[in-house]
């Protein structure tokens, strides 16, 4: 993939006030297929979906920089399975459940609280305490289908 592909990407989505999380290029079959995934403060909706499709096609057709060869476009939000690696993800997901893996492989279960540029405040079962993303290795948002307090 080119800087200049991400580059023209970032600059489109940030355009629409939303985050370029991943961008992914792929051969499939004789098409290229491009998946972005993007996300934004309060959460991606079908909204955001179609605005940053819409542009982002514009885009690209208008620029060679996808080749002369057909092309599919794929935009989606962040998902929960890809890995908080920024302060804007711990803040995005305040109240969530997450499973973080820090440097000692201690594991640890919790919901998220207060976060800020260093480090992010989680609660689990036995206490409240506040994390340094420095002293953590991945941290994973859990799935919960039956949160009673939601």
């Amino acid at each position: 993939m080119t800087d200049r592909l991400e580059t023209l990407v970032n600059d489109c989505v940030s355009a629409l006030g939303m985050d370029v999380e991943a961008v992914e290029l792929s051969e499939g079959g004789r098409r290229k297929v491009l998946r972005i995934a993007l996300d934004v403060d309060g959460g991606i909706g079908i909204d955001h979906i179609t605005d940053a499709t819409r542009a982002l096609s514009e885009v690209l057709d208008s620029s060679d920089v996808m080749g002369a060869e057909p092309y599919t476009l794929e935009v989606t939000s962040r998902g929960v399975e890809r890995p908080l690696t920024l302060p804007r993800h711990w803040r995005r997901n305040a109240g969530r459940l997450v499973r973080v893996t820090l440097e000692d492989d201690t594991t640890l279960d919790g919901r998220i609280g207060d976060s800020d540029a260093t480090g992010v405040q989680l609660t689990t079962k036995k206490d409240t305490t506040r994390i340094a993303y420095d002293q953590i290795v991945t941290a994973l948002v859990q799935t919960e289908l039956n949160r009673k307090d939601a």
